[in-house]
């Protein structure tokens, strides 16, 4: 499906939206630890929660929430040949184990994931322990999303954008 010819604006709304949002809520949640941190995306009502990681290879651990039910689950991991936080969305993989085929069947959604302050600067994402970040920017998230089977197959209407804010942290 093709965007409207808005799409070029909507990324900085969206991101503009992200910054004002971080700001708001800044100075009440920046003793939040990441793996208890909550995101909200402005525009869908998605959440992402973070919860502490089941693996050595995870560095964080999430589920998407959707206004729908719709459950996505979440992980991001350091690549060690490139310094950067990475990130993988899911949806119906099979339980324990998956291969690589399974795996790839079942991914929304791979790619870059990066940390915004209050100030505005960029940088990787912090691993578990560190204090969460104001926003998070998922590196074409919602496209991919939006092309996804969970999106026809939860019949989800609207499509996250790229950029989450801090609305939380979980007790």
């Amino acid at each position: 499906m093709l965007r409207s010819p808005r799409l070029p604006a909507k990324p900085l709304r969206g991101l503009a939206l992200a910054m004002a949002l971080a700001g708001q809520t800044g100075a009440a949640l920046a003793a939040c630890p990441m793996e208890l941190a909550v995101y909200q995306e402005p525009e869908s009502g998605a959440t992402i929660d973070f919860y502490p990681g089941r693996t050595a290879t995870v560095t964080n651990a999430f589920r998407m929430v959707f206004g729908n039910g719709l459950v996505l689950e979440g992980a991001v991991m350091w690549d060690a040949e490139a310094p950067r936080s990475l990130g993988l969305v899911t949806y119906g993989c099979p339980e324990g184990d998956a291969t690589g085929a399974e795996l790839a069947a079942c991914t929304v959604w791979q790619g870059a994931v990066y940390s915004v302050d209050g100030e505005g600067r960029i940088d990787q994402m912090p691993p578990e322990g560190a204090d969460a970040p104001q926003s998070l920017l998922f590196a074409d998230l919602g496209r991919a999303v939006r092309q996804s089977a969970a999106y026809e197959a939860a019949g989800l209407t609207a499509t996250p954008w790229d950029a989450f804010s801090l609305s939380g942290c979980q007790e």
